[in-house]
């Protein structure tokens, strides 16, 4: 058995505290051992888990740009152990960081070793957790060609409804195969409005559940603790928990 699990969302959706909370899932369930992506730019992932990283692959692919001190060592040598110097190991999981896209100049031939590197890496772990921005463009060029589950997380507001069906729509043209597409709406309050239901419905986006907007995670947040650490009766995390069961099936 193997899961890829890929999520996007606008910024401030609360789309990276989902990603903790399905690596949480999973853990729990023991589908283990799983690899944390955080393909976000702005990158988040690490502080939501409770770890830190001292190395990205973004900072791997910019030292392969320039030449190799060492002439006895291949840059594809290098690139690979960079690589394995930015996964940060954990217990039931690890984290990769993939950090800030492309700059200047051509970064074909670095992708391309990179995207060979990360295909044998990433192979290493049955079951995989990929947090995206919005466009996508890490994921689109280094990571995963395929994934079993990719959830678009919004809140009910126009605003992110309208951000949601972009990226739903985005995933489509990407060549990326998705086996399974939800929409989750993210800190809701009550039932969801007839015209939030209206919109969902134009594309139509499969809605997975909705997750009630619950203080204890601002709270654990403001207190600078990694919401990985709320407990199973958080109203968020339960109703996440119900998501995941439903929709992350063997």
């Amino acid at each position: 058995m193997s899961l890829i699990i890929g999520m996007a969302g606008k910024g401030g959706t609360g789309k990276t505290t989902l990603a903790g909370m399905a690596v949480r899932y999973l853990s729990s369930v023991g589908k283990v051992p799983i690899l944390a992506v955080d393909a976000d730019s702005n990158a988040n992932l690490a502080d939501v888990l409770g770890m830190t990283y001292d190395r990205t692959l973004s900072d791997a692919r910019e030292e392969m740009k320039v030449s190799v001190g060492d002439v006895s060592i291949t840059k594809d040598t290098l690139i690979e152990m960079r690589t394995q110097e930015a996964i940060v190991e954990g217990d039931d999981f690890d984290l990769v960081v993939m950090g800030q896209p492309e700059g200047s100049g051509c970064y074909c031939a670095a992708n391309a070793v990179l995207a060979g590197v990360l295909d044998k890496t990433f192979k290493n772990y049955p079951y995989q957790v990929i947090d995206n921005e919005a466009g996508m463009e890490h994921i689109s060029r280094l990571t995963a060609k395929y994934m079993d589950v990719f959830y678009v997380v919004s809140d009910a507001s126009r605003r992110g409804l309208t951000a949601a069906q972009r990226i739903w729509r985005l995933v489509d043209e990407l060549k990326i195969t998705i086996k399974h597409k939800y929409l989750i709406l993210n800190r809701t309050r009550g039932q969801v409005p007839d015209e939030v239901m209206k919109i969902i419905d134009q594309e139509p986006m499969h809605l997975a559940g909705t997750i009630p907007d619950d203080s204890v995670i601002y709270d654990t947040d403001q207190a600078g603790k990694p919401t990985s650490v709320l407990p199973i009766t958080c109203q968020a995390v339960a109703a996440a928990n119900e998501i995941f069961k439903k929709t992350l099936v063997d």
